[in-house]
């Protein structure tokens, strides 16, 4: 079977590559909810699954001189499209483990932020995650790794640091945290707060405590509302770590640890608190670069805003308190997938076989508020 790997298919999509065609023959339901960009659904899955035959003439319309993609969930019956597309006489092949294996891929760029070291930004494109790598003087600290732990391998043998510490902003639940696990195999501390770090071996922090990584000093604001534990972190005044506080055009939705079950607070006190907690980043200088862990596209880093910017664009900062409150309270979207089991994993109070992790993330991120 002719396949091509993630990692290929996003650096060819990277690089502007024209003569490719991503062809996602998922259901239009789920394409809409989850694709990546630039790629054109033709909803054949039915037809695929029960009779191939079927699905000949949907696909016989497809341009000729570019190399066709099939994309499914899994990457099973998308090797059934690339067949009957060959069999056509089209050049196509099948993406390895499909939108599971899109969801592994991840690309990272510098951050121009003018800094005594060094801001590695790392994007997972389909997931829409971002994390972060700060370099200086030869200490390495790591922000929100997914568990994918080869990319922050790679990155600090780029830059021959030595990894000091992991912290997560959070415990998310939109996928499983691989912060814990990059803490052990260097034997350095893991950082959440433990208002998140319910059941699971954690160094804690809190606000207003400070740790220094080579020759910078890393301010931690306890910024709760998204999650009892959230914090964003203020490297030297010029980067702001936000987390799922604060995104460059929406907030943290405030609802998922209640229904995670994991919180005994409401919706509407969890929104109460965000609002404070936005105002302690809001008092931070306008130049600083807000730095989420999360991008509702398909991030391409650097993906970064100044708070200035951030504070003109996002409508959420506009609103008084009663407002702020009442909306986040009553708009409540489409909530990430597997959201309640992610969640208990990452506070230490489920346990997902490492074989089932890729499945347990599979589908969008929607960690915003709207």
């Amino acid at each position: 079977m002719q396949e091509i790997a993630p990692e290929e298919l996003s650096e060819r999509l990277h690089n502007g590559d024209g003569d490719t065609l991503v062809l996602d023959i998922r259901h239009e339901e789920e394409f809409e909810e989850w694709r990546i960009p630039g790629s054109r659904n033709v909803d054949v899955y039915d037809e695929l699954t029960d009779d191939p035959e079927r699905a000949k003439e949907a696909l016989s319309d497809l341009p000729r001189d570019e190399q066709i993609v099939t994309i499914c969930a899994a990457g099973a019956v998308s090797q059934t499209a690339t067949e009957v597309l060959r069999e056509q006489e089209y050049d196509a092949v099948t993406l390895t483990d499909g939108m599971n294996g899109w969801s592994r891929v991840h690309r990272h760029a510098q951050v121009p932020a003018d800094l005594e070291g060094t801001l590695v930004q790392v994007a997972r494109p389909g997931k829409g995650c971002l994390s972060h790598v700060l370099v200086s003087d030869g200490q390495a600290v790591v922000f929100d790794p997914s568990h994918y732990l080869e990319e922050y391998e790679a990155i600090l043998d780029d830059y021959d640091a030595e990894l000091v510490g992991v912290f997560d902003t959070h415990a998310h639940a939109d996928h499983v945290s691989g912060a814990a696990k990059l803490a052990e195999t260097h034997g350095v501390p893991y950082y959440l707060h433990p208002k998140d770090a319910l059941a699971i071996d954690a160094t804690p922090i809190e606000g207003g405590q400070t740790v220094t990584v080579g020759q910078l000093d890393i301010e931690v604001i306890h910024t709760p509302g998204h999650s009892e534990g959230s914090v964003s972190f203020d490297i030297g005044g010029t980067a702001l770590i936000t987390g799922d506080t604060l995104f460059h055009e929406s907030v943290g939705r405030v609802e998922l640890g209640v229904e995670a079950g994991i919180e005994d607070s409401d919706v509407e006190q969890n929104a109460a608190t965000l609002y404070e907690s936005l105002q302690r980043l809001l008092d931070k200088p306008d130049t600083a670069l807000v730095l989420p862990a999360h991008d509702p596209g398909s991030p391409e880093p650097p993906v970064t805003a100044t708070l200035g910017e951030v504070r003109a664009q996002n409508e959420d900062l506009t609103r008084d308190r009663e407002e702020f409150v009442r909306e986040l309270a009553s708009d409540i979207p489409d909530h990430p997938p597997n959201f309640e089991r992610v969640k208990r994993t990452n506070v230490g109070r489920e346990s997902v076989p490492a074989d089932e992790l890729a499945e347990l993330e599979l589908g969008p991120n929607n960690c915003a508020a709207e």
